[in-house]
This record gives C-alpha cells, sequence and structure tokens, in this order.
C-alpha cells in the first residue's frame, strides 16, 4: 500500500508548506564571516610584507633578490634582536612572578569587591595609553624623579640612580605596562583548581610550600606559560616603550623597523624584519603548545 504525503486545500503538499529549518553549520558560518575576513586580511598583509622582503629598494614589487637576507646576518642587527628577545624573555618571567601572587589573591579571596577592586587596578594599564605610562617612568626614573628624590632623603648619595635611558628603565617600563597579559591567565588557570585539593593535601600533612610546588605551580602550569608567553610576544614587538624610555641607547627590532621602513625608506629591509620577528613569535607560540601538551600527557 503506497503512502501518500497529505495535500493542502491550495493543492499544495503540507511539508512544502512548513518553514525550513537552518543547520546549526550555517549559523556558525555567519557567526565565524567576521573573524574570517579580518583573518584573512591579516594573512593578506603579512602576505604582501614577505614579498616586499624579496625586493629591493625603490623596487619593491618588481625585484627579486636576497640581498636584504644576507644583511640580516650582519653583527650590529643580530646584537639588535638579541637585545630584543632578552628584554622580551627578561619581562615574560619578572611579570610572571609579580603577577603570580596577585592572581592567587584574585582566585582566592571570597570578597567579591575586593577581588573587583583588584581586577580594576590590574586592568588600569591597558586603559592608559602607552605613551602616557611611558611619560610616567620618565617622571619616575629620571636624575631629578620621584625615585631618586626618595633615595637622597635615605642615603646620602653623590651622583643620581641612573635607571633612564638603559636597559633597566625599559625592562620596568616593560613588566609594568604587560602585566596584566600574565594576570589573567594564571588567575583564570588557578579559578579550576578547587580550595578542597589544597585543603586535602594540608590535612596529609603538606607544608604550604610542599601544596605550591606538587599541586598548584603544575596545575596551574597552562596559565603560566600562556601568560609568559603572551608577554613574550607582547613586549617582543613593543615600540612606545623603548622609544621613549630607552631613548637613542636602546635599540630593538621595533625601533630599527621604523627606521627602516620611515626614516632610510628601506622597505624590503624592514620587510625583512618584520618577517623575522613574526616568525620568532610564531615558533615561541609553537613551542608553547608542544610544551604544555607535554606535560598534560606526563600527567
Amino acid at each position: 500500500m503506497s503512502s501518500v504525503s497529505p495535500v493542502a486545500p491550495t493543492g499544495i503538499p503540507v511539508h512544502s508548506l512548513q518553514p525550513q529549518r537552518r543547520s546549526p553549520t550555517s549559523y556558525a558560518s555567519v557567526l565565524i564571516a567576521p573573524a574570517g575576513m579580518l583573518i584573512g586580511l591579516v594573512l593578506l598583509c603579512a602576505a604582501a610584507v614577505l614579498r616586499i622582503s624579496f625586493g629591493s629598494k625603490n623596487a619593491e614589487w618588481i625585484a627579486w633578490t636576497v640581498e636584504s637576507w644576507i644583511a640580516l646576518f650582519e653583527p650590529i642587527y643580530l646584537r639588535v634582536f638579541a637585545k630584543t628577545l632578552g628584554l622580551a624573555a627578561a619581562s615574560s618571567i619578572l611579570a610572571v612572578v609579580v603577577a603570580f601572587p596577585v592572581a592567587v589573591y584574585m582566585a582566592r579571596t571570597r570578597s567579591a569587591a575586593l577581588r573587583r577592586t583588584v581586577l580594576i587596578c590590574v586592568m588600569l594599564p591597558m586603559l592608559v595609553s602607552l605613551l602616557v605610562q611611558s611619560y610616567g617612568w620618565i617622571v619616575i626614573l629620571g636624575p631629578n624623579g620621584i625615585l631618586n628624590s626618595v633615595f637622597s632623603r635615605l642615603v646620602d648619595m653623590t651622583e643620581p640612580i641612573s635607571l633612564l635611558f638603559n636597559d633597566t628603565g625599559v625592562l620596568l617600563g616593560l613588566v609594568q605596562t604587560s602585566l596584566p597579559l600574565a594576570v589573567l591567565p594564571i588567575a583564570s588557570a588557578l579559578r579550576t583548581i578547587s580550595p578542597e585539593v589544597e585543603e586535602a593535601a594540608s590535612v596529609l600533612g603538606a607544608s604550604r610550600l610542599a601544596v605550591y610546588r606538587t599541586i598548584i605551580l603544575p596545575l596551574a602550569w597552562p596559565g603560566i606559560v600562556a601568560g609568559g608567553l603572551l608577554v613574550f610576544a607582547f613586549n617582543a614587538g613593543a615600540f612606545a616603550v623603548p622609544l621613549l624610555i630607552g631613548g637613542l641607547k636602546v635599540t630593538t627590532a621595533a625601533l630599527l623597523i621604523r627606521d627602516e621602513m620611515g626614516t632610510l625608506l628601506n622597505w624590503p629591509f624592514g620587510s625583512v624584519l618584520s618577517v623575522v620577528l613574526m616568525l620568532i613569535t610564531m615558533a615561541i607560540l609553537f613551542a608553547r603548545r608542544m610544551l604544555v601538551s607535554g606535560r598534560g600527557q606526563e600527567r
């Protein structure tokens, strides 16, 4: 006996009058379309920079040469990259060390008001312009600044402490401006650790230091690594802080790119520097993924 689909009074099958539901995949495609367009634009710009790096000065889109890549291996440019990566690595380590106690307090405090207050204080550097923060550090670290004035009152100094226009001042500025990038991932990882785990370890006789070494740090390791690498990637391309606090005595890769592409109009070599900086950042992020996944497999 054959089945017959119901027919409406108009003669049109009923199933054709019912509204068609869109699949979840179509909704997801609409939602991710803006992000996809932005990522595509970024990839297009990266491809353009890569193409220019193989050009020559005043013939960026015509010539094909590797002269700019060969010039990258001159000692002066290798020293600039070594200084840039050294400052970024040191700032990421210091930022994580400073951020960890703050993140622990944010994750463990029971007062919502105190948690919001600490969060506001942590996020303030992200709300204030880097130029304003850098000029603030100049006022603090200058020869006649606040820090030297305080030290001169406490200790008899013949000469002011030199903290401006050197690596130390730049390092302090980098740590301060990027501290939120370390605090938030660590605090998020610490919130996933139940306080009952710490209490159980304490009941079993573990000291507070042992609890942190064997329980808290291993479980918060993904957040610590994520925060440190975010700070590293952010400070590896920092421009305003080295320019204002370091002056002409601290040259980083970002300042060198500005000089090559702006002052000297050497776009191919500036593109080479940009590509190398991007590759280093991508390699660090890939190493982070391998490191975190390796620790996860060990557990």
